[in-house]
């Protein structure tokens, strides 16, 4: 019978992948890829315990809880992203001016949208690999806030201003999102 007053969240680990937590962090490792990340809270404990990450705290509050349960999803994320990855596919859309989107070093470069002289730039976060494919962009890589934050920036990037956005709807847009199959 469960002990009341304890909080115990369990995230299985599959085979191939290892998973150790020294003090605050948590490092996940399969084959080549790792990631390692920070989670620290004074009441919630993360231990490694039979296969499988066990996230506990003692008669938690309702701010407790949540804490377990997002820490829970960090955890599995980390292994879903060392495991197979995230992949994010956007789709540059214009009607008015032809954009030309490229990569250039740790840069995302946007030339020619909406006419404008200055190309747009956006940094590409973390190790995710960004291609450009005709008038599809596709972002991949092992750690998800990376992956999709890069996609948030690129979309912010070419955010219209001083414009009717029912008529220039011009920019790059997430279409897809997921983990590599």
């Amino acid at each position: 019978m469960p002990i009341t007053g304890l909080l115990d969240e369990r995230v299985k680990i599959p085979d191939g992948v290892t998973v150790t937590v020294e003090e605050a962090t948590v490092r996940v490792r399969a084959g080549k890829r790792a990631l390692e990340r920070r989670l620290w809270h004074p009441r919630v404990r993360l231990a490694v315990e039979g296969g499988e990450v066990r996230i506990t705290c003692e008669f938690p509050k309702r701010k407790d809880k949540a804490i377990a349960g997002t820490y829970a999803a960090h955890v599995r994320n980390m292994i879903q992203g060392v495991k197979t990855g995230w992949r994010y596919r956007m789709k540059v859309v214009y009607s008015h001016f032809p954009m030309k989107a490229s990569v250039k070093g740790g840069e995302f470069v946007i030339e020619n949208f909406l006419g404008e002289r200055h190309p747009r730039k956006t940094p590409i976060l973390g190790e995710t690999k960004v291609t450009v494919e005709g008038d599809q962009v596709v972002l991949e890589g092992p750690d998800l806030e990376a992956v999709s934050q890069t996609a948030a920036n690129i979309e912010r990037t070419t955010k219209i201003k001083g414009f009717d956005p029912r008529v220039f709807q011009d920019g790059i847009y997430i279409t897809t999102k997921g983990e590599i199959a």
